[in-house]
């Protein structure tokens, strides 16, 4: 259907194509999300994510727990149609989709070098971050990429619904 499903990967396989940047001696760097309604602030992240290394590496949020998350109405886009997306992108280099509430047993088993998340749980005041632990026990790093004002999936359904939506 697409031609970018070369992107798409298992966790097992993406755990072996790790271990081979690791030998190329590149920086691999992580970041994930749902994604639903890929939007430019979405684009503009993926984007700071990746000048953090040479490989970027997205975990996409499958359907089952995006509804665990955003509620029985999301995702709008199905896992597959945004991975398709996530991959057609220059910046990005790989995708998982994964179903587990948080990160955390994907980057124990991937560990990348840079953890990216989005300012919002920037210290000293942000939201926490699960998985900080379990990056700082490997060795990794965890850094914070600027979010777009006005620009997220929850800010553009209300504009398209005429209605406040809840995160």
């Amino acid at each position: 259907m697409w031609t970018t499903r070369t992107k798409l990967a298992d966790l097992e396989s993406l755990v072996g194509i790790r271990e081979r940047y690791r030998r190329e001696g590149k920086t691999v760097i992580w970041t994930n999300g749902c994604f639903d309604l890929l939007h430019p602030g979405h684009v503009s992240g993926l984007q700071a994510a990746r000048e953090r290394g040479d490989v970027l590496m997205v975990g996409l949020n499958g359907d089952v727990s995006v509804r665990k998350n955003k509620g029985p109405a999301r995702p709008i886009l199905t896992q597959h149609e945004r991975a398709a997306m996530l991959a057609a992108l220059e910046c990005v280099d790989h995708v998982l989709i994964f179903d587990d509430p948080t990160p955390e047993r994907v980057l124990a088993m991937v560990k990348p070098d840079v953890h990216c998340k989005g300012s919002e749980y920037s210290p000293p005041h942000g939201r926490p971050v699960p998985e900080a632990a379990t990056v700082l026990r490997y060795g990794g790093r965890i850094e914070y990429l600027p979010l777009v004002p006005g620009l997220s999936t929850t800010e553009i359904l209300g504009r398209i619904t005429g209605r406040r939506m809840a995160a």
